[in-house]
């Protein structure tokens, strides 16, 4: 097999669905021949690397630990689903206190393990706060750190194909901005199906208001839905964006989706958001969509929203107040 680099990948949280998932879209894409598991639970970690090793891939040195430095000593590309996972009843931000010491840990290990990492796309929920806290502690670059909100925009797109029974790729340049959370803002003005602008669709006969709005709540409650269906929170979909993402870092196919990244323009300042983004091996550059007035209030609206739960982890004592942050991290 042929692979795009020989560098380090490390995936966390490897015994996971998620990291299980990842490690072997990773290997199937042919990113590197030299990926390292990690998680803490050992037995299950074995048991991920076991299976992969069965599957037969050619020119594979696959590696797996639950020693943390062993693990990131000379990665340079980290996919980390290491957090606690979305359970029944739960909202992303639920998992904000555990995920949050989780994620200061991760930061802090990268610091001092793996500084010379190039890029780390984090995915466990809060994946906007929780990336936030690793690119703090990690002392990274801001274009070095991006984060899962793709998912928004997929089932956008998803949803879009069902109602009009029409094939996917005829629903093109789906977008959600802000949280990866209950307050998404979702984007129609980006859109168009069957290239047909959605703005022109909305409201008529084809698509009535309610209808739209309809759309618009199942995208919101896309996780949930995916909860109740199979019992436990998505994997599959999670693991193939996150590998998309990490495969362009390293030089690979463009990423198609927003990304998380670090936004501090003066309008939105000192978080991580999903932006309009381009994502290469020099790191990830993100654009702020204005969209429709109605958009940019929405925008507004989940901006503020991730505003407060970040404000929640300075209150906890995870993060220092803002204006320290630099002390922490000169890149900020």
């Amino acid at each position: 097999m042929k692979y795009l680099t020989e560098d380090k990948l490390v995936v966390v949280g490897a015994a996971g669905m998620i990291g299980s998932n990842m490690a072997q879209t990773a290997i199937m894409m042919g990113l590197t021949p030299n990926i390292c598991l990690y998680d803490p639970y050992a037995p299950g970690l074995e048991g991920v690397a076991e299976e992969l090793l069965q599957c037969g891939f050619e020119g594979l040195n696959l590696t797996f630990t639950s020693d943390i430095k062993e693990a990131l000593t000379g990665a340079k590309y980290i996919v980390n689903s290491g957090g606690a996972a979305r359970k029944a009843g739960m909202t992303r931000e639920d998992l904000l206190k555990g995920n949050a010491g989780i994620a200061e840990e991760f930061g802090k290990n990268v610091k001092q393990y793996c500084p010379d990492v190039k890029h780390i796309v984090v995915v466990f929920n809060p994946a906007d706060i929780t990336g936030l806290i690793t690119l703090l502690y990690s002392g990274l670059k801001p274009s070095q750190v991006t984060t899962l909100a793709a998912l928004d925009s997929t089932r956008l797109r998803s949803e879009l194909a069902k109602y009009f029974n029409i094939a996917p790729d005829e629903v093109v340049n789906c977008r959600t901005y802000g949280g990866h959370g209950e307050q998404m803002a979702v984007f129609a003005s980006t859109a168009k199906v069957a290239g047909t602008p959605l703005l022109e669709i909305i409201g008529s006969e084809k698509l009535p208001l309610s209808d739209w709005e309809g759309i618009r709540q199942r995208v919101v409650q896309g996780g949930k839905h995916i909860i109740d269906l199979r019992g436990r929170s998505s994997f599959q979909s999670s693991a193939y964006l996150s590998v998309e993402m990490i495969r362009a870092a390293m030089g690979g196919e463009a990423f198609r989706w927003p990304a998380g990244a670090y936004v501090n323009n003066g309008e939105y300042s000192h978080i991580m958001m999903a932006a309009e983004t381009t994502i290469t091996d020099n790191g990830v550059k993100a654009a702020i969509v204005e969209g429709t007035a109605e958009e940019h209030a929405e925008l507004q609206k989940s901006y503020k929203h991730l505003c407060a739960l970040r404000d929640e982890v300075i209150a906890m004592g995870v993060m220092p107040p803002i204006s320290e942050w630099n002390k922490i991290n000169p890149n900020l």
